[in-house]
């Protein structure tokens, strides 16, 4: 029993006034780690909520259609998949090389894009252990929650950042493949850096020290070793995660008025998507155009510039090889805009070492595509 004739002990949080526990939330910005704020004292419950800078980690994507059959998952699947055989036209001034046989490109690759339409285009994102409704953590087993519920017990957020356990997108181990999107209604614009293999000891057996004079030019041999269909693939899988995302941040935007960015991103560094007030508010007053095939965002029809480099090496070592940039924004935009490609834009998407190669790659020869709306 404690002494009645000794002082009660000083609670030094007590002393703290509001304004500076708010920093201290802030700076854990964990919506995990908040939930365990919470049961701490009756003011860190009444505080928690007001945190501006909050950062979700998803545990887990599990995907609505678990119970539907495969054969409906394939029939859904064929119906993206089919309009793509018409989507691009290559052009250098002209069209630089004949894509007759472009409905043929996507056959071997198809169930890497099969994977990517049944990933979130028709999933839920889940967080255990989570937030209750109440504001507090659960106990006992597992409860899963979704982002969008647990966020509803926060009521000023200005910075949200959704991470993902993983990207969508299955690649093959020493393959590189980032993308940066940024959304408003629809695309704005996107980024996608692409390599067939890095090398991290700067040496190839193949290729031989630096990155060769091929006066950056395209080779003969992408177009007929399956380099151009490669990239079609992944041109094509980026945007539809891309899309996907974007659909999925719906009911959260529209719960929190005070957002001034949000990104959602993953573990991987595979994808970013991102958004500013700007573009927030934007899908707040003009809704989102749904593609009718899947739960995504309709991609509108698009101009890309694309680089390629056979082999590129940076000045860290790091040797890239088949090191492909696509920079993409919508028609409709480009057109009006009419304005100068910033290779600020590109080389600031990515960290380190893969800004300074979206750099190197702008600076060889340029090769424009289009694809139509999908």
């Amino acid at each position: 029993y404690p002494d009645p004739d000794q002082p009660e002990p000083v609670d030094h949080f007590d002393r703290l006034p509001d304004s500076v526990l708010l920093l201290v939330f802030n700076k854990i910005g964990d919506v995990k780690a908040l939930g365990r704020c919470c049961v701490v004292s009756r003011r860190f419950h009444s505080l928690v909520p007001q945190v501006e800078n909050v950062v979700v980690r998803v545990d887990c994507v599990i995907s609505d259609d678990d119970c539907s059959s495969s054969s409906s998952s394939s029939d859904k699947s064929r119906a993206l998949v089919g309009p793509f055989s018409n989507l691009f036209r290559l052009v250098f001034g002209g069209i630089v090389k004949p894509l007759q046989a472009l409905g043929q490109f996507l056959g071997p690759k198809r169930s890497v894009l099969n994977e990517t339409l049944n990933s979130l285009s028709s999933s839920s994102l889940f967080v255990a252990p989570g937030v209750g409704d109440d504001g507090e953590m659960d106990h006992g087993g597992v409860t899963h929650h979704s982002p969008t519920q647990v966020l509803r017990n926060f009521n000023e957020i200005r910075f949200l950042r959704i991470e993902l356990p993983s990207g969508e997108l299955g690649i093959d181990d020493g393959v590189l493949l980032k993308w940066r999107a940024d959304f408003g209604s629809t695309l704005d614009n996107c980024v996608i850096l692409g390599a067939a293999s890095v090398i991290n000891n700067g040496i190839s057996p193949e290729f031989g020290f630096g990155n060769g004079d091929d006066n950056g030019s395209i080779p003969e041999t992408f177009y007929t070793n399956g380099g151009l269909k490669l990239r079609v693939v992944w041109t094509i899988s980026s945007l539809i995660a891309a899309s996907a995302r974007h659909y999925l941040l719906q009911p959260i935007i529209a719960d929190h008025k005070t957002l001034d960015s949000l990104v959602l991103t993953d573990a991987d560094g595979q994808g970013v998507l991102c958004m500013n007030r700007d573009q927030l508010e934007e899908l707040r007053v003009k809704p989102l155009s749904a593609s009718s095939a899947s739960k995504r965002t309709l991609v509108p029809a698009l101009n890309m510039r694309l680089w390629y480099a056979p082999y590129l090496e940076l000045p860290d070592g790091v040797v890239l090889k088949g090191a492909t940039l696509v920079a993409i924004r919508p028609s409709e935009q480009s057109a009006s805009k009419n304005e100068v490609l910033d290779s600020s834009w590109l080389s600031n998407a990515f960290e380190e070492p893969y800004g300074t190669a979206a750099k190197m790659l702008v600076k060889r020869r340029t090769y424009c595509l289009e694809m139509n709306s999908f």
